[in-house]
């Protein structure tokens, strides 16, 4: 079904399709067709996906392939690869090199109030700095930038343009004291896209209506280090149906239970550290899958549990409603070196609960010796790093053009500053929680404006987070800073010289250089802002040196930029002229004949005869 068909679509006749797929149907009719349209676009995901499981694909052919994250919580963006086979499950990306890192497209996230079907990318006001897209027609814009990422991003950031400044968020106080021997699924531990339930104990992926192929993960807030430890996880339930997923022909929920170190990525069984049972009935760890266990359904538990050595050497072993799949992982005290391990959870399209009440009974009895973790006394277990206070919170804001080298900017200082624990913020970022699939335009246009509330929740959750975005306009950076009012809020401006910025942009993905230069024309580069700003920071060029410049980059695209059509005059509208306008005749005809009616006679008044002084007299009128 194309986009277009679905638009045409009636809102009763969208409610209707979406409750016959499973889906909520509930919302404006905007978000009703995102939803269908979103649908739809898995629908045909899993359609190619049974047909490459049908008939392999030939040789040679270029495939989407995406490298595992980094041990530093950083992912590698996919790239084209000619020679690796694609992978026809959609659950995990595995034994993949790590690629370059992916092509830097104009963004910029941002959030308003409103449908975002109905807002345009052209229909920019000249506010405070802010210079309009050039042009005028939005559709130029939306045709030269071809639907891709630059395009969603800066559609999603033109929207602060008319965004009402953000209101304080009231806030609820630290974690308290007593709290912190409690065990439960730790938010500064977890994707700010899943949704923790209001018992601590339970959660789903926060945007499955909306991106039911992405990957969200949490772990626990205690490890542990020593012992025989485990701890339980039921599969509650799918949050698709069945029979969605029938008439795609794959399985569109996915699960990953285990273990892994705190440093590691949230995308259980990626890193080295990180051990995995998959739904699949596999085992996987540092990106590679081994076939293990049985496959796992609604309502199953999983029961997770770890035996530490004297030597410092670990056993995983896994059990499926209390019958042993057997030893999944051997790791060796050198490959460990004395970290602990947190239980750590990996869903898709389907929540789940931990059994974390230590007054309640196990669901199934734990093997002999071992003891759950919530059973365990406190000083055996090792809490994970407390989220800092919202007053010593950071927030920082990457600025600059796309290809300016933004993104190598921000994971190096999070490699550099690791007990930070900044979380990256990004278009790509949501991409990779996808783990397969590629970059078409419906996902690209989900991941922006998902980011956009990522945006609003980074900003009542303390932590550290960076904002891997264009910012190119003054509203959406000036709505960013307050939104994270409380925090500490740096900008780091990334500049390159003209020549360097030309060599950058060439190892990257093409961007049309109409779109390119539209950017330029709108882009524009911060000041110190006393307010709401506590350091500024300029990276390359300095502060001078990058205004001039970008006005030097103004001045050439607008010449380079192609003339503004002239809109067509409007014709004057023609008025059929009125037989008698403001005329008193009429009136006075009423009211003869009134009066005649009533007293039988017209009492010596005689109707007056309409005649052509009447009638030009009327005109005149």
């Amino acid at each position: 079904m194309k986009l277009s068909d679905v638009k045409k679509l009636k809102v009763s006749e969208l409610r209707s399709r979406l409750k016959e797929l499973g889906l909520d149907s509930k919302g404006l009719k905007a978000e009703l067709v995102d939803r269908l349209w979103s649908a739809s676009e898995t629908q045909q995901l899993g359609q190619e996906t049974k047909e490459q499981i049908d008939s392999p694909p030939p040789l040679q052919t270029a495939v989407e392939v995406c490298s595992a994250p980094t041990a530093a919580a950083v992912p590698t963006p996919c790239k084209p690869d000619s020679s690796t086979p694609e992978y026809t499950d959609t659950a995990t990306q595995t034994d993949t090199e790590p690629g370059p890192p992916a092509a830097l497209t104009a963004g910029g996230s941002g959030s308003e109030p409103g449908t975002r079907s109905q807002d345009k990318v052209g229909d920019v006001e000249g506010q405070q700095g802010d210079e309009d897209p050039p042009g005028g027609d939005t559709r130029a814009l939306e045709t030269e930038m071809g639907r891709g990422r630059a395009f969603y991003e800066f559609k999603e950031e033109i929207r602060y343009k008319r965004a009402k400044s953000p209101q304080t968020v009231l806030e609820t106080g630290e974690v308290q004291e007593e709290d912190q021997d409690t065990v439960r699924i730790d938010p500064y531990g977890s994707h700010l896209h899943f949704e923790v339930g209001s018992d601590g104990f339970s959660g789903q992926p926060r945007f499955w209506t909306r991106f039911p192929l992405l990957w969200s993960g949490c772990r626990l807030t205690h490890g542990v280090l020593k012992g025989k430890v485990g701890f339980e996880v039921r599969l509650e339930r799918k949050l698709l149906t069945t029979q969605l997923e029938e008439q795609r022909g794959v399985k569109l929920f996915g699960l990953r239970v285990g273990w892994s170190t705190e440093h590691t990525s949230l995308l259980l069984g990626e890193d080295e550290l990180s051990f995995a049972y998959d739904s699949r009935a596999k085992k996987v760890s540092h990106g590679k899958e081994e076939e293990f266990g049985e496959l796992l359904s609604e309502g199953d538990i999983i029961g997770c549990y770890a035996a530490f050595y004297t030597d410092g050497a670990v056993e995983l072993s896994f059990h499926k409603n209390g019958r042993s799949m057997g030893v999944a992982f051997s790791v060796n005290a050198s490959v460990l070196q004395g970290r602990p391990l947190f239980p750590h959870i990996l869903c898709k399209s389907c929540s789940v609960r931990f059994l974390l009440d230590p007054t309640a009974p196990p669901w199934y009895p734990s093997p002999s010796g071992f003891t759950t973790l919530t059973g365990l006394p406190v000083g055996h277990r090792v809490h994970a790093a407390h989220p800092p206070p919202k007053a010593q919170s950071e927030v920082v804001l990457m600025v600059g053009l796309p290809g300016s080298g933004k993104s190598h900017w921000a994971r190096t200082h999070m490699k550099q500053h690791p007990e930070k624990h900044y979380r990256l913020l990004g278009v790509e970022e949501l991409l990779t929680c996808m783990m397969a699939g590629g970059q078409t335009d419906s996902r690209l246009q989900q991941a922006s404006q998902c980011l956009t509330d990522l945006i609003k929740l980074a900003a009542q959750t303390p932590g550290n987070y960076i904002l891997d975005q264009c910012n190119v306009l003054f509203s959406a950076r000036r709505y960013k800073l307050q939104l994270f009012s409380g925090f500490r809020r740096h900008m780091v401006v990334v500049f390159p010289s003209a020549d360097e910025w030309k060599r950058r942009l060439s190892e990257k993905e093409q961007i049309p250089e109409t779109a390119l230069l539209k950017l330029q024309v709108s882009c524009t580069l911060p000041d110190q802002q006393d307010d709401l700003l506590e350091e500024l920071q300029y990276v390359e060029l300095q502060q001078q040196e990058a205004q001039m410049l970008l006005q030097d980059f103004k001045d050439k695209a607008r010449r380079l930029l192609p003339p503004i059509p002239k809109p067509e005059k409007k014709k004057p509208r023609q008025y059929k002229k009125r037989p008698y306008p403001h005329c008193p005749l009429q009136t006075q005809r009423i009211w003869d004949t009134q009066w005649t009616g009533l007293n039988g006679q017209s009492d010596g008044h005689k109707h007056r005869r309409q005649d052509d002084s009447d009638v030009r007299c009327c005109d005149f009128h």
